[in-house]
C-alpha cells in the first residue's frame, strides 16, 4: 500500500517535529524518533534498519510533556532502511486534540489546519 506522495503533500500538511517515541505491536517495542507528523500519519527513524512486519497494526506513543502524550494506531506504508512512513488508522479524541494543537502551533495558520481536517474527514471536494 503506497501513498501517492504528491496527493499526500497536497491534502495534508506535515510538520517537522523531531522527538523520541515508541512503536509497539503488543509483543515487541521499538524505540524510534518521529521526524514529521500530520493528521494522516508520520515518518519514523530507528537506530537499526527496520525489520518489523509491514502488515501489522502498531501503536505509536509520543510523549509531548510529563502530562501530554499522543497515541495513534499506525500501518506501515513504506520502509526504507531505518525509516518508515506510517498511515494513521485510529487515534483517540484526546490524542487528536493534542496533535491538532501541535500542528496548528507549527503551521501558524488555523485555516490550513481546517483544510487538513476536512480532507481527513472526507468532506472536502478533491
Amino acid at each position: 500500500m503506497n501513498l501517492d506522495k504528491s496527493e499526500e503533500r497536497r491534502r495534508y500538511h506535515r510538520i517537522l517535529y523531531t522527538a523520541n517515541a515508541n512503536l509497539s505491536d503488543g509483543r515487541e517495542s521499538y524505540p524510534c524518533k518521529v521526524l514529521d507528523l500530520s493528521l494522516q500519519g508520520c515518518l519514523l527513524r530507528f537506530e537499526e534498519p527496520w525489520t518489523g512486519n509491514t502488515d501489522t497494526l502498531y501503536t505509536l506513543s509520543l510523549q509531548l510533556s510529563d502530562s501530554i502524550d499522543i497515541k495513534m494506531e499506525l500501518r506501515i506504508c513504506h520502509a526504507s532502511s531505518n525509516e518508515i512512513g506510517c498511515k494513521c488508522e485510529h487515534i483517540d479524541i484526546d490524542s487528536i486534540s493534542q496533535l491538532r494543537r501541535l500542528i496548528e502551533l507549527n503551521l501558524g495558520d488555523s485555516v490550513l489546519l481546517e483544510r487538513d481536517l476536512l480532507a481527513l474527514s472526507g468532506l472536502d471536494a478533491h
